[in-house]
């Protein structure tokens, strides 16, 4: 009997700034997912929450919460969490599930409502956290990503009109998008004329945070058959890694402060794609789109080549030659990313999951990438977690 995989449905609450409570994004989405998989919710066995540490006790046990406001049936549950590679941890657990055999289909939800500004960190001492120890350093998630663009011009010539082509382009791909908060084309011009946030990145290359949610379905390939359901998109691998490196104290890597360390500065995200190519016995060369943990235009270029889609210092060449947009070789983000939809921490994974089902089905409309066969995400989280899923069809 085959334990492969596969994705039955996908679906999404729209992004917005909608000030509701999170269960509601979920529930909306989780439904969209089973209609679109021809699922019925008391046929599901296991349900998989993101967690969310903002919206109290409900989204720390996100498993349980959806699962009771769907109407308890008997699944059983889980809930996990790796802030923004949350949604990847709970797609990984429902996958477990139906490979050990435990159940043949599964829902994995992830949704959140954000406070308004930029994210703070969760209260409580965490010494040992370097994302807590940079908050305390007053190093704010804009300084942050400023620090890794920064380095990025001073080793490889990148510039602010780099960045800003990155805002062009996801701008573009998020104007045809129903699911995305912003909808509004920019030009180069626009994003210069924008406030300086923390140099170099001004408003617009730093997403904003909001309000959604994403649902997807996952059963083996066995029960798919039943269903009558051929060639659904396969998850191919899930990669939760957390870093490596040389030396055993570690002297806060992620702050992007070492200009000569690239590999080691780099190390947990490369070591991301690595594993995925692995377990699905594929490589940088099969990927046919991509969608990346954009919290600025800067990073983008980063995720790129963490992902080896091209060689280090390459991305901004790739971006300025048209290859990354919807029509060109290698697309990234033709959802919009998080420009265009913000932050929505649990859901954010799962939501490029739906992204990649769609383009692999051909089902995404104006942003439809040619030929689409395999897809790739990437995200990082708190505390040395993060995440790739592999998708192919």
């Amino acid at each position: 009997m085959s334990r492969d995989v596969v994705i039955l449905g996908v679906g999404m609450h729209p992004w917005g700034k909608w000030g509701r409570n999170f269960v509601e994004y979920g529930v909306k989405a989780a439904r969209d997912a089973l209609k679109d998989a021809g699922v019925a919710w008391r046929d599901v066995g296991f349900v998989s929450g993101a967690a969310t540490m903002r919206c109290g006790y409900p989204g720390y046990v996100a498993g349980a919460t959806f699962a009771q406001a769907l109407g308890w049936q008997g699944a059983e549950v889980n809930t996990s969490y790796a802030a923004c590679a949350s949604g990847s941890q709970a797609l990984a657990a429902a996958r477990a599930k139906i490979q050990s055999g435990a159940c043949d289909v599964a829902l994995v939800v992830g949704a959140d409502t954000t406070p308004k500004g930029f994210l703070a960190p969760q209260k409580g001492e965490r010494p040992d956290d370097p994302d807590w120890v940079r908050f305390r350093l007053g190093i704010t998630n804009p300084t942050y990503f400023a620090l890794y663009a920064r380095r990025r011009m001073e080793m490889f010539g990148d510039t602010q009109d780099d960045f800003a082509l990155v805002k062009v382009k996801n701008a573009k791909h998020g104007f045809v998008n129903p699911n995305a908060r912003y909808k509004k084309c920019f030009t180069a011009e626009d994003v210069a004329a924008s406030a300086m946030v923390a140099d170099p990145l001004r408003l617009m290359d730093i997403c904003a945070t909001s309000d959604g949610g994403a649902a997807v379905v996952i059963a083996s390939e066995t029960y798919a058959r039943k269903l009558g359901v051929r060639n659904a998109v396969k998850i191919a691998a899930i990669s939760t890694v957390t870093p490596t490196y040389a030396s055993a104290v570690i002297e806060m890597p992620d702050l992007a402060t070492d200009s000569g360390a690239v590999v080691e500065a780099h190390s947990f995200r490369a070591a991301l794609p690595i594993k995925a190519y692995e377990e699905a016995g594929l490589g940088p060369k099969d990927i046919s789109v991509a969608e990346v943990y954009d919290l600025s235009t800067a990073l983008e270029l980063d995720w790129m080549e963490d992902l080896q889609l091209c060689e280090r210092g390459q991305a901004a060449q790739l971006v300025r030659d048209g290859v990354t947009t919807v029509g060109g070789r290698l697309p990234i983000n033709p959802s919009g990313g998080l420009a265009c939809f913000g932050e929505a921490v649990p859901a954010q994974a799962l939501a490029q999951v739906c992204e990649l089902t769609w383009q692999l089905r051909g089902q995404s409309g104006e942003r439809q990438v040619a030929n689409a066969k395999v897809g790739i995400t990437a995200n990082q989280g708190l505390f040395g977690h993060g995440s790739s899923v592999i998708l192919k069809r």
